[in-house]
């Protein structure tokens, strides 16, 4: 039988000794570094070129969009009919639609007083205005403190009500649909739902309402965030 050595196995481009590994694996790439290497740089130079393409043809897109609503695109104010609300000495705060300002809440301590302060201050003729606290609040005390506040705006002559619920079923959305059903609110013709944490410049209403009046096919109007410093507030 004849003697196999280890040179059997080696081709014979490699160069050093059998003990040279350094040498052997250098020479192992070299020969893979092209049939293997090359082909996958292709591969990603072909997807690198079709991802600049989708960019540069999404940048081409949104320019002609932005440049037609440029051209084209009309305000809110110019493709709808509105009227800011004004006090009517005739027929008096009739002319002003029954709204509900409806304030779902979770345990805010921390901004309360905030958005009942900011309904409140809402400039709307009081009599056409109803303003309902929704808390789901977990805390006993801040409940208390809530509700409170709400006494201290009614005792001002503010049309605010203080309304919890059993159980949080649905959160948020069930506790505003839960206060669409009690009595009070059935004669009102428009809902502003205001969160928490929301505050209203004054003459919101009066500015948003008339869309929904002289626009019938309008169902909804959504007013534009701004955001603004926490103010620290007095909890006693």
């Amino acid at each position: 039988m004849a003697e196999v050595s280890a040179k059997t196995f080696i081709p014979e481009s490699f160069q050093g000794t059998t003990t040279d590994i350094a040498g052997q694996i250098g020479l192992i790439w070299e020969l893979i570094k092209a049939p293997l290497i090359v082909p996958l740089l292709r591969l990603a130079v072909y997807i690198c070129l079709t991802m600049s393409l989708m960019l540069f043809f999404e940048r081409l897109y949104m320019g002609v969009v932005i440049i037609l609503v440029k051209l084209f695109w009309k305000k809110p104010d110019k493709r709808y009919k509105w009227e800011p609300m004004r006090d009517d000495l005739e027929s008096g705060n009739e002319a002003f639609p029954l709204v509900l300002v409806q304030i779902p809440m979770f345990n805010e301590r921390e901004v309360y007083k905030i958005s009942i302060g900011a309904a409140c201050n809402l400039s709307w003729p009081s009599d056409r205005l109803v303003i309902q606290v929704l808390d789901d609040s977990t805390d006993p005390v801040i409940k208390d403190m809530v509700e409170k506040e709400c006494l201290r705006w009614a005792s001002k002559g503010i049309n605010i009500i203080y309304q919890i619920r059993e159980t949080r079923g649905g959160y948020k959305a069930g506790a505003l649909k839960e206060g669409l059903k009690r009595d009070y609110v059935k004669n009102c013709e428009f809902v502003a739902i205001l969160d928490a944490d929301f505050r209203p410049e004054p003459d919101f209403l009066r500015r948003a309402i008339p869309f929904l009046v002289h626009n019938p096919e309008i169902a909804l109007v959504q007013a534009r965030w701004r955001f603004g410093k926490l103010q620290i507030l007095d909890h006693d």
